[in-house]
């Protein structure tokens, strides 16, 4: 009997040590990721896991930029993704197998031509935007290259293409991108938002985050219960959301490699040779990639129906802005017309009235004239009247004398025929 125990107390022993060996080994497995996190890489991480993705090209003033090969409607921290509060704040979670670098370290930019590139930078963030509020939105805008926490709350954001606006009450949903404000309505909403300066301090990175609303802001306008993620290191690039962590990659860039020398990609393409964003999408990154790399994004994409769904509602989105833009366009036209048509009305209506005020002025100097010739006349009948009354009274004067010589001519005359007379009677004798 004391021999059956004591090796039964052995086996039992056994299976304790063996168990505890299990647990050590698994403790020291699961630590590796984080102990790995400890430790520094360098930049070139960036170069190598981002090139099957997209372009480096050397841009002005910036140097070393990536170009995604993307759908011409992407956008940061909007396209294929979502927000999730975190101990850091709100931390964007991106669908996209690259999103675990350009979304949490550097800078995202935009040019006319190319479209929006990626800046990296060492600083790792849970994003790296501006926030703002007000009128029942919540917006938010990707921070431009140089830009520090401090000047982001003062930075004027003046492109308005470049915010997002979501009512607060469908904010933190998953599929946040179907209820995205009326982009004519931006300029509104901003002119009557402030700034949002909520920050993290990361005292085990010494870095300052800028946090986003508050979650108990957000609990209370949406009425949901918001989730706390914890944020766990992973040994490799990528990020997946589980169990309530949002595991992501995360190292500690450092600006030089081990030999001292500045990483850079190995290869770089030409800005003269790049494509305008229009004609560059997600079909140029296939060309670029081998099978088992695409095997590999194939397995990292997340609900690949909710992206197609995605992609159609920015469609239609954006169909919707043209409409929009087509008939502000007509109302705009409509309005030049009609303040046309006014003008030419006002135009007529000054010609009538100048041309009634010389009508009068005509008609006041005609009237001017008739008066004062009027006022002539009669002085000068007045100067007249005095030698007509005396025409008048010599014509009285002389009038007797005349009539006396008158009837002397007649008189004589009769005397003459009555001697004619006289004469005949004699002959006829």
């Amino acid at each position: 009997m004391s021999s059956g125990k004591e090796y039964f107390a052995i086996k039992n022993w056994y299976k304790i040590v063996v168990v505890l060996f299990v647990m050590l080994s698994y403790s020291c497995a699961t630590q590796r990721p984080v102990s790995a996190q400890q430790g520094y890489v360098d930049s070139q991480v960036f170069y190598d896991e981002l090139s099957p993705y997209g372009e480096w090209v050397d841009y002005p003033n910036y140097g070393y930029v990536w170009l995604p090969d993307v759908d011409e409607d992407f956008s940061p921290y909007s396209t294929s993704g979502y927000w999730v509060m975190t101990d850091y704040g709100w931390t964007w979670v991106s669908d996209y197998p690259w999103g675990w670098a350009p979304f949490h370290y550097g800078r995202w930019d935009y040019d006319d031509y190319y479209g929006w590139f990626w800046v990296p930078d060492y600083e790792w963030g849970p994003s790296w935007v501006t926030w703002r509020t007000g009128n029942g939105y919540y917006g938010w805008t990707p921070m431009r290259p140089g830009i520090s926490i401090n000047l982001s709350f003062g930075y004027d954001y003046h492109d308005l293409n470049q915010w997002n606006f979501v009512s607060d009450r469908d904010f933190g949903r998953r599929d946040m991108y179907r209820y995205y404000a009326d982009r004519n309505e931006y300029n509104t909403i901003i002119v009557n938002s402030t700034v949002i300066n909520n920050t993290y301090i990361d005292r085990s990175r010494n870095t300052t985050y800028i946090s986003g609303p508050s979650r108990n802001d957000v609990q209370r306008v949406t009425g949901r219960r918001i989730n706390n993620y914890s944020v766990r290191d992973n040994d490799r690039p990528g990020q997946v959301l589980k169990n309530s962590q949002l595991q992501i990659y995360r190292p500690q860039i450092q600006k030089t490699n081990d030999q001292g020398r500045k990483p850079a990609p190995a290869r770089i393409t030409n800005l003269r040779d790049v494509k305008p964003s229009r004609e560059r999408n997600a079909s140029d990154q296939q060309k670029r990639i081998s099978p088992t790399e695409n095997n590999r994004r194939e397995q990292q994409q997340s609900q690949p129906q909710r992206q197609v769904e995605r992609q159609r509602q920015s469609q239609q989105n954006k169909q919707q802005i043209e409409r929009q833009n087509q008939e502000q366009n007509k109302q705009q036209q409509q309005k030049q017309v009609d303040r046309q048509r006014q003008s030419q009305q006002n135009q007529q209506q000054i010609e009538r009235q100048n041309q009634e005020q010389n009508k009068q002025q005509q008609q006041q100097k005609q009237v001017e004239r008739q008066r004062q010739s009027q006022q002539n006349q009669q002085k000068q009948q007045q100067q007249a009247q005095p030698a007509q009354q005396q025409q008048k009274q010599k014509q009285n004067v002389a009038e007797p004398s005349g009539n006396k010589r008158q009837e002397r001519q007649q008189k004589a005359a009769a005397a003459r025929e009555d001697k004619k007379k006289e004469q005949n009677k004699g002959r006829n004798r």
